[in-house]
């Protein structure tokens, strides 16, 4: 699935794709923060980039293989706690729900991700998922 770069990030950032986790996705940037590196996932969700997913989760808990529901329409992020993450951290916490409609039903994710740098990289380390 390809993202018109002009529209607006899936992130809910307010910027365009292009301008906001466009470049994370085509390798051109690397998120600053945990935050941003958990908002360019969800974006990579959204647009089916498991490429990227793959790249940016933490290799001990990066799985072999990752297949993406493209039945599953993506519909917003809502970032609720950041913990660290910052430019200068080593580890981060992000607290989020995302929003998606799958078989015509609404449905809530809620979980609180775990990151960390690895060679001066943000990855994906674990998360847990809330009720």
């Amino acid at each position: 699935m390809t993202h018109e770069r002009a529209t607006p990030c899936p992130c809910g950032r307010g910027e365009t794709y292009d301008d906001c986790c466009g470049p994370f996705h085509l390798g051109s940037a690397s998120a600053p923060t945990a935050e941003r590196l958990m908002r360019s996932r969800y974006s990579a969700f959204v647009v089916l980039d498991a490429d990227y997913l793959q790249s940016t989760w933490h290799p001990s808990t990066r799985p072999r293989t990752l297949e993406l529901d493209v039945d599953r329409r993506w519909l917003s992020l809502e970032i609720l706690d950041v913990a660290r993450g910052g430019l200068l951290d080593s580890t981060g916490e992000v607290e989020f729900i995302a929003t998606a409609v799958v078989d015509g039903r609404r449905q809530a994710q809620s979980e609180r991700s775990r990151f960390v740098r690895d060679g001066g990289r943000w990855t994906y380390l674990d998360g847990v998922v809330a009720g």
